[in-house]
This record gives structure tokens, sequence and C-alpha cells, in this order.
């Protein structure tokens, strides 16, 4: 054999190797679904096999969250490897993605993985990519899109896109010599659903949990019911997904993440700074990498995931990359806190939606910090005079339409009933204090007993130090920029506020100067 030959047949044996030894990854998400949801995590009422034998088989995280509760500033905090407010504009919801960002799955491709997303990737809002004079990312964030086999939904406000059968296409397209990273995001359980799809799979609302913050009664037992129908459909594909693994012989060397961008798609609960809405469910199986049937106890935010990633795959992470790799967590042999430094996280808001006044600033968001640890949840709300969920004038934005929501905005001030609307869409103090272990619904606000105070000082320090250490505007006085970036929506922020002249693009570059983001705002298109 000459020796170019023999070079040629090293060079493909030894990448034949590599995709053998590098392990494949399939990240599974779904869309507003809460922990408790699922029955792992203890839901009497939701069947969700799938996810629970990745849990069984794998390891299940009870202390997960998501740095932000809205769909955009998570998965971009997931896809970036950093924390919300260390973002820009991508810790608000619905902006103008910088391309200075590196994403995840664009690095992993960049060493030889073939990459590729169903259904729900980063979003929304637009990202440099979508102007074709700027292509550093053409298609989304997450990967480059599988899209196009659909499936007959059961019922009426489930897509009909098939998230499974589009994961096995893409597992037949992938070449023998590649290994795979692959996002499957359902738009389940978003809103909207059918109205009373759980009488047509004869549920029975008896079966229904209800939490702390809500009346109890047929509309909202109703409402979680056709919740729990979608939570269940986001499960189905996760079997299915298991199965193609199967066929095709990838299952063990499959690294497979499940989880929530955050909690479900009600009151009190997606898009704020309670338990339920950035708690999300997180497991991980690995074949026999990953030793099963372990619950652990440290705590992980989704800033964490892509440096984990990084460090599976021996591609370096980028200096932008500030969460911290749990690889170490997967990789023990027993349960519980394996790093008693991981002890805690934190957590934050800005603007997620419109509708939302300050004076003469429109789309202002509802800023907001906190600390979780295994005890307490504390929460520093720096603009409390703000409505929370958006100004009532305008639909309370902050807050999917839904059967629940316009329950409680029917119950009328000054009866006793009306406790339930201000738990879910009235103002805040500026500091809220709960014990976790007591107080898992987070209803009962402990800032104001004097018992509580010194804990109180030494979280708000403990979170304020680790804040200025990651250099969060908000901290430094220079918080008042996520104002200012601008929400895409532009010709719907006209109508709402009455405004044709409105254009937050040129109000950010007049106040902050154009050269402060890398591509001008009004380079993207609307």
């Amino acid at each position: 054999m000459n020796r170019l030959a023999f070079l040629i047949l090293s060079l493909l044996m030894a990448t034949s190797l590599q995709a053998e030894t590098r392990p494949n990854i399939l990240f599974i998400i779904a869309d507003d679904a809460s922990r408790d949801s699922f029955g792992v995590y203890g839901t009497t009422y939701v069947e969700t096999p799938g996810f629970d034998r990745i849990a069984e088989e794998g390891v299940l995280f009870t202390q997960a969250y998501n740095c932000n509760p809205k769909c955009a500033p998570a998965r971009a905090c997931l896809l970036t490897g950093r924390y919300s407010w260390q973002l820009e504009e991508a810790c608000n919801h619905n902006p103008y993605l910088s391309s200075k960002w590196k994403f995840y799955p664009y690095l992993l491709e960049d060493r030889g993985y073939h990459v590729g997303f169903t259904g729900k990737g980063w979003g929304p809002g637009i990202w440099s990519g979508n102007d074709a004079g700027k292509n550093q990312v053409a298609d989304n964030p997450a990967g480059h899109p599988w899209n196009q086999l659909k499936k007959k939904p059961p019922y009426k406000g489930i897509s009909d896109i098939d998230y499974a059968a589009n994961f096995e296409a893409f597992l037949e397209a992938t070449p023998t010599d590649k290994p795979f990273c692959f996002w499957l995001g359902t738009k389940e359980p978003h809103r909207s659903y059918g109205l009373d799809n759980w009488k047509l799979d004869k549920r029975n609302l008896e079966d229904v949990t209800v939490p702390a913050y809500y009346p109890d009664n047929e509309t909202i037992r109703g409402d979680l019911a056709d919740y729990a129908i979608e939570v269940e459909w986001y499960d189905t594909h996760i079997v299915r997904a298991l199965k193609h693994l199967e066929a095709a012989g990838k299952l063990d060397n499959t690294i497979i993440i499940a989880t929530s961008d955050h909690g479900m798609p009600f009151p009190r609960v997606k898009g704020q700074i309670y338990d339920d809405g950035f708690h999300i469910p997180f497991a991980v199986r690995w074949g026999d990498k990953v030793k099963g049937g372990r619950t652990v106890t440290d705590f992980v935010t989704f800033p964490d995931l892509a440096p984990t990633l990084m460090e599976i795959t021996g591609v370096e992470a980028p200096e932008q990359m500030t969460g911290k790799s749990f690889l170490p967590q997967l990789l023990a042999k027993k349960s519980g806190r394996i790093d008693p430094n991981r002890d805690h996280t934190l957590l934050g808001k800005e603007r997620h939606d419109l509708g939302r006044t300050d004076g003469d600033l429109y789309s202002v968001g509802y800023p907001a910090r906190a600390i979780r640890n295994d005890q307490y949840l504390y929460v520093r709300n720096f603009e409390p005079q703000r409505w929370p969920v958006g100004d009532p004038e305008y639909g309370l934005m902050n807050t999917d339409a839904s059967p629940t929501k316009s329950f409680l905005r029917s119950l009328k001030p000054g009866t006793e009933e009306y406790t339930w609307y201000g738990m879910s869409f009235g103002k805040r103090p500026g500091e809220e204090l709960y014990d976790m272990i007591e107080d898992p619904d987070c209803v009962n606000n402990l800032a104001d007993e004097p018992e509580y105070k010194e804990i109180m000082a030494k979280l708000w320090a403990q979170l304020e130090t680790e804040l200025k250490a990651q250099g969060d505007p908000r901290v430094l006085g220079q918080g008042e920029i996520f104002d200012y970036y601008p929400n895409r929506n532009i010709k719907r922020q006209q109508l709402l506020y009455g405004d044709p002249d409105y254009d937050p693009r040129t109000i950010f570059e007049v106040k902050y100067g154009r050269d402060r983001n890398p591509d001008a705002y009004k380079d993207y298109p609307n």
C-alpha cells in the first residue's frame, strides 16, 4: 500500500472511530410544561412514560432552573451558555438577537456534527441570520430545520408537525461518519388549546390537582385537564424518538436531555418569578456512561447546558459561556448533592411582553432578580410601581389568554374571591421571600415578618454580589437599557399604543448610539 493510500485509510478509520466514540446529542424541549406535570415529579393526572423512562434509566435533576421564565430568553441561555442578564437584548422576549453570540449547535457543526431541529427552536424573535446581508446563522440558532413531515393531531390546538418522524428522517440522513446534534422542540403545551378537549378525551376532572394560588372550580380544572392532554402529546414524541434511536442502534451512544423552557401558560406561572414558572423538569440519559436510577439535587441552570455539551464532546467552550458544566453530576455514581457548592441558583427577568408603560415610555419591562436555594426564594422587584403582568388597560399581556385568566379577570373588587385576582395580576412589593419547603406554591410572602429580616439581608447580599461579578447592568445602575432594547413587533406596538410614529429602534439608537449594537436594528427585517 503506497503512503498516500495508507494516510487516506488512516484518516477514514480515525474519522469513523471519532464518530463512534463522540456521543450523539438529542435535546428534547417542551414549550410551556411545568415540572410538576411529569410522573417522576409526582403528578397524578398526567401520564408521561417517555420522560419518566429517561429519568429512570438516567439522572433526574430535582433542582433545575431556566434562569429567565419566558421562551426567547430561556432558550437563548440554553444556546449561548450565558446568564440572561449577560445577553443584552436577548434578556428580553421577542428581541432582535445579535450576531455576536455563538450557539452550541453550530460550534458542534464546525467540529463535524450533523445538526438539525424540528418544531420550535429559538424564538420568538429575529436573529441576524434572518437578514440575507448577515449570514452568521442563516437557519434558526437551534439548528437546520426538519419540519417537512406532518401528522393529523388528535385535537384542536395541537400542531400538525410530526416531531418524532422528522427526527427519524434526520437520523436516516445523518452520514455514517458523523455524530449528530438534534433539537426536538414541541410546540405543546403552548396555548391555545381546544376548549374542553378533556371531554373528548373522557377525562375525569376529579383527578386534576389545583395549585394553591387558584380557586378550585370546574373552569380551572377543565383548563388544567386540557393542558394535561398537550403535555402528554409532548411525551408521546419522546416515546417515539427513543424507539427511533433504538431501531437505528444509536440509543446508548446518545446523550438524551428532556426538559421544558418554563412553566405552564397559566396566570402566576409562565413569565413570573415564582417557583412554578422557573423550576423546570430536567432528566438526562446516556447509556452506560450514566448510572441510571439516580436523583441529583445539585442546582443546575439553563446557562450550564452549552458548556456541559462542549465538555462532553471535547470542543473548547468559547469565553462567552459563563455557565458551569454539570458533567461531574452526570458521571457520579451516587444520588443527592454531588457538589456542595451547587446549592443555589440566580434568576431574573426584564421585558417579556408588550402593554406596560411608565410615564412616556412604552413597552417597559418588569425587572426582577431572585436567588433560590434549598429552603428560600428571595425576589427583588426593582420597579414595584409597575404592573408585573402588564397594565390592566392593555389586557395583562404577560399572561396568555385562557379560561383561567378570563375567570380571574371576571372577579369583582371588594369581594372575597378578588384575592385570587390580586395573586395573579396585582402589584407586588419590592421584596418577596418564600419558604420553599413549607410553601412550594409561593403564596405566603414572609418579607414583612421581622424574624426573616436577617435572612433576607444575607440573601440580597449574596444575590447582589454574584450579579455584580457577572456584570449585570441592573445592579450596576445601568438597568434602564433593557427597557430600550427594541421589541421586534413594531407595527403591533404602534397600533397598541395609538402612536403610528413609534419606532423603538430609532429611540434606542438616539439614546445609546448606533454602535451599541453590532447589527444596527434597522438593518433587520420586521
